[in-house]
């Protein structure tokens, strides 16, 4: 049986672990805040801008586009770029096991297939670095802050690998945010660029462009896959905070469902000592009469 003073010990460390769960909770709601307003706002321009797409490809039959362009180019599947979107830290649950299972699966499920990952977060680069698959590039420290500036860096180089014809394909894999406590892991193709399907309230809205379709998806097509990964990384970082927001608040509701157990369990060994210590005086008074 524990003594006193090992139990006293033990309930102080865990409502130390308490006071920082907690911490860490509060923290990730108010991120999670900023992150969820991101993504809200990211959505709409995203559909507008394959919506828009859509509009000018519209001159196909909906399977192969009219207009010809690089990044619209189907080809035989020889090689692919998979970016993983993983977090940046621990403590949120199964998030990123998650996204190493899936990413995991894809590997397997395409075995013929020669596919290197670009990795993005550091829990990725640990995951993946001690294991034997090929990685073509790796980015740290992109979630604590997104920008669309480092999605843009990102899918630059995805699109000149595309290009080169180092890639056939390029699929980005990452935790949807779906509410604060479901996350949906996502597999997206980037590369090539699908003829969008238009819909919503703008699908039969018309548009008038005064350069040529040509010249337009000059510039429309590196947006969108631009676009799209900047959403999936604002995407993954909200999931993320949402998913360890969760996770702290199940860890502090833990640690007081222990502690109430470590405080009853120390209010009956103190009660045992103080009834054996009554005993012991009782004992030895009445052995002196």
């Amino acid at each position: 049986m524990p003594s006193l003073i090992d139990l006293r010990r033990r309930i102080g460390s865990v409502k130390n672990t308490q006071q920082i769960t907690k911490a860490m909770k509060m923290v990730s709601a108010a991120k999670l805040r900023r992150a969820q307003q991101a993504v809200v706002h990211a959505r709409p321009y995203s559909r507008l801008l394959n919506d828009m797409i859509g509009s000018v490809l519209a001159h196909g039959d909906g399977t192969e586009p009219a207009i010809s362009h690089p990044l619209l180019e189907r080809r035989e599947t020889r090689s692919i770029q998979l970016l993983v979107l993983a977090g940046e830290k621990g403590l949120c649950g199964s998030f990123n096991s998650s996204v190493f299972k899936a990413a995991t699966r894809f590997l397997e499920e395409r075995p013929e297939r020669d596919v290197h990952l670009a990795l993005l977060g550091r829990k990725a680069v640990e995951f993946f670095g001690r294991r034997d698959t090929k990685v073509s590039g790796t980015w740290e420290q992109v979630f604590a802050h997104v920008e669309y500036a480092t999605a843009q860096t990102i899918a630059q180089e995805s699109v000149a690998h595309f290009r080169a014809g180092e890639a056939d394909e390029v699929w980005v894999l990452f935790n949807l945010f779906r509410t604060v406590l479901k996350q949906e892991i996502t597999l997206e193709r980037l590369l090539p660029v699908l003829p969008a399907e238009r819909g919503g309230p703008d699908a039969n809205v018309g548009y008038d462009y005064e350069e040529p379709p040509e010249r337009l998806l000059g510039a429309l097509l590196p947006k969108r896959v631009e676009t799209q990964l900047y959403v999936a990384m604002l995407e993954s970082a909200a999931a993320e905070h949402a998913a360890r927001m969760t996770a702290m608040d199940s860890a502090t509701r833990n640690a007081g469902e222990v502690l109430e157990k470590l405080t009853l369990h120390l209010n009956r060994v103190r009660q045992a000592s103080i009834t054996t210590e009554i005993i012991e005086i009782v004992s030895g008074a009445t052995a002196l009469e």
